[in-house]
């Protein structure tokens, strides 16, 4: 392994144990799908100096290979091991379409810019604050470095945004409703 990589290794090991570990819940499964993933970027070695945001690329790897370890455990489970030795239909007719339907997809669109609009009315520290933690996925850390400020400011922006943001929601009873629904 090259420099570059244990480097990498060092400094994001236990960030990628704790994600995994949020997301399994279960600590044999975490550190099965910590290996997984370190494996993935060993395997794409020579793009990982490409990479501008090295946590966010590996969050992404992360995420991925869970959606798709889970996927191939649920098709297993719930397809395959309770298949007749003969069927009337092709396999892959049974395996669920995991694609949004119509109606979850103008939701989340509606949603999404109903949040963009109501941000829009934050402080544009505050917006820069959100949209670091929660879009770009930066840690604290790294939003006190581009800011400029104490990781303390940054954990009170973040608590005063997400809160002026709930009561800039709530306070407009059409996305109240459509929230509370």
């Amino acid at each position: 392994m090259n420099e570059l990589l244990t480097t990498i290794y060092d400094e994001y090991n236990r960030y990628i144990y704790h994600l995994c570990l949020k997301l399994t819940r279960n600590q044999n499964e975490a550190e099965d799908l910590m290996q997984e993933v370190w494996v993935k970027v060993v395997r794409y070695e020579e793009s990982v100096s490409k990479v501008d945001h090295v946590k966010a690329w590996l969050t992404t790897i992360t995420m991925n290979t869970f959606r798709d370890r889970y996927r191939k455990n649920v098709r297993r489970s719930k397809y395959m091991m309770n298949q007749p030795e003969q069927l009337d239909v092709p396999i892959l007719d049974l395996v669920p379409n995991n694609d949004f339907t119509t109606e979850e997809l103008v939701e989340k669109t509606e949603i999404t810019k109903i949040v963009q609009e109501k941000m829009a009315q934050l402080d544009s520290i505050y917006q820069k604050t959100l949209w670091y933690f929660y879009v770009d996925q930066f840690s604290l850390a790294e939003i006190s470095e581009l800011m400029k400020v104490s990781i303390g400011t940054v954990k009170s922006r973040l608590f005063r945004a997400k809160a002026r943001l709930k009561e800039i929601l709530l306070s407009d009873n059409g996305v109240a409703e459509a929230v509370l629904a």
